[in-house]
């Protein structure tokens, strides 16, 4: 006769981490359900952030800059390095070739004085400090082979010397290289965020950027002003010539600018030679508060970010972002103001 069983049936505490289990998987459902989609920045927020993603770039720019500043200044200083060392290995040559001489003399006249076999020595420098005597030489042998001693420490300092610039520069060109990425990867960043747009708000962006700024052809009230001198007369004069070219990073012109590319260029034309980052250039002259301001002047905004010329009247000549041109512009849409700086 068959058997017959109830089902077994689940215990209390199963049956209440499978209802509490359920119940937890159909409030996350509801919750992906109802919750909003991540919201895209508004056109406020993203001019905000991508201009501070200029600003950024404009200081990254200032060092990249500034590594190759030095990098041209480090090769130059190589070049003439390596120009002086072998002229003096040519001196040198010509001493020994002038010991040469005195041996041979002295051989075929009876043989060869012990002093000149300083000649033959690896390390003449070194025969001289164990040298019983000084008194087996003539002043001729002490002059020529004192001459040669001389030649040859000051080549190895020169050639210690262009080792040393050498490694600094391979470090400087791995900096400048690092540096430029930086840039880049800052402008790529910002670009991302204005494809983000719609063109009706990058539009929209456009017009208000044009607000802010004056076209080469727009006539700038600029005031009546005086300059801050005739130098400072000259550079605003040839800044304004460049009105309308595009802002590059490391422009220094003739065909595009960055910030400081820009001062340095006008200055330049004015016959002074100022530095080429704004962190430079701030100690190029006398800083001066907004107050004291003529045309001519440096101005400087945003923690030493950016550098333009003082033109009048409130307003700035300055080369002042990607995507824009040399122009005027109000110092109040610049940005904070730092200090001016009289060249």
């Amino acid at each position: 006769m068959a058997s017959h069983r109830r089902p077994k049936q689940p215990s209390r505490a199963r049956v209440t981490v499978l209802t509490t289990a359920a119940a937890a998987a159909v409030a996350l459902t509801s919750q992906a359900a109802n919750a909003a989609p991540s919201e895209k920045p508004s056109k406020d927020e993203v001019k905000s952030k991508v201009d501070a993603l200029y600003e950024e770039a404009g200081l990254a720019t200032d060092k990249y800059n500034g590594a190759k500043e030095k990098q041209k200044k480090l090769e130059k200083e190589i070049d003439t390095l390596q120009d002086e060392v072998a002229r003096g290995q040519g001196e040198l040559n010509d001493l020994r070739d002038g010991l040469g001489l005195m041996a041979s003399s002295q051989y075929r006249t009876g043989g060869i004085d012990p002093s000149v076999q300083l000649f033959l020595s690896a390390d003449p420098d070194d025969y001289l400090d164990k040298a019983s005597t000084m008194d087996q030489l003539s002043a001729q042998q002490v002059e020529a082979l004192k001459k040669v001693q001389d030649k040859q420490r000051t080549l190895a300092q020169q050639r210690q010397e262009a080792a040393e610039k050498l490694k600094d520069l391979s470090d400087t060109r791995k900096s400048l290289a690092e540096k430029k990425k930086d840039v880049q990867d800052k402008l790529a960043e910002a670009q991302k965020l204005l494809n983000t747009l719609t063109a009706q708000e990058k539009a929209a962006l456009a017009e208000q950027d044009q607000r802010a700024s004056r076209s080469a052809e727009e006539r700038v009230e600029l005031g009546n002003g005086v300059p801050a001198s005739d130098r400072a007369a000259a550079a605003l004069s040839a800044a304004a010539t460049q009105l309308g070219k595009p802002y590059v990073s490391g422009g220094s012109g003739p065909n595009s600018y960055d910030c400081s590319g820009l001062t340095q260029w006008a200055y330049g034309q004015a016959g002074v030679s100022i530095t080429r980052t704004t962190y430079t250039q701030q100690n190029d002259g006398t800083k001066i508060g907004r107050s004291q301001l003529l045309k001519g002047d440096l101005v400087f905004f945003n923690d030493l970010a950016h550098v333009g010329l003082y033109a009048g009247n409130g307003m700035v000549l300055h080369a002042p972002k990607p995507g824009a041109v040399v122009r005027y512009e109000s110092m109040s849409t610049i940005g904070t103001f730092q200090f001016g700086v009289r060249i």
